[in-house]
């Protein structure tokens, strides 16, 4: 299978549910980026790893053997609508790595993924609206935020086919 891979380049996508040797690096790596305590992240890719459901489902991107990007698909990101699921949630990118189309081929990799496992829809609550209207998702509405000793607060709700764009790409994908 020809890789595409740029000479010198050792960037890979991961699937943490093939790579679970990296369930407690990847969910300190997410802890640093939002907070959320490191064994939530564990609990969650741990879920992944029954294939009798599609989701939860967690990817990092790595370089050498670091982290450099990361997303992951769950249930619901704290908000109030529940029936608008599964999501996308903890998308981040390192900064020296960003504005390289590193999270456009996470965000691919990711819907095809899903598409693959038989989810057609995914959504997303964010305030950075351009950015992933660029990559294909579309505003839904306005739902209430519901985070632990939190005030609800309104966020935009985006939602995007999975079947938009399919690339071919493996499981572990140099990029």
């Amino acid at each position: 299978m020809n890789m595409h891979k740029p000479a010198g380049n050792s960037r890979k996508i991961r699937r943490i549910s093939d790579c679970p040797e990296l369930i407690h690096e990847a969910a300190g790596w997410f802890h640093s980026k939002w907070g959320v305590p490191a064994e939530e992240y564990i609990k969650s890719m741990k879920e992944s790893l029954d294939l009798s459901s599609p989701i939860p489902q967690w990817y990092v991107i790595t370089e050498e053997d670091s982290i450099i990007a990361g997303a992951g698909i769950i249930e619901n990101d704290f908000h109030s609508r529940k029936d608008l699921s599964p999501n996308l949630c903890a998308l981040y990118v390192e900064e020296p790595f960003r504005c390289q189309g590193i999270a456009g081929l996470l965000l691919s990799f990711i819907c095809h993924d899903m598409l693959q496992k038989g989810i057609d829809t995914l959504y997303l609550v964010t305030d950075h609206t351009s950015f992933y209207e660029r990559y294909g998702w579309q505003f839904l509405c306005t739902v209430q935020t519901e985070e632990p000793d939190a005030f609800p607060v309104p966020i935009r709700m985006y939602t995007r086919k999975t079947s938009l764009q399919r690339p071919l790409l493996s499981q572990e994908t140099q990029i």
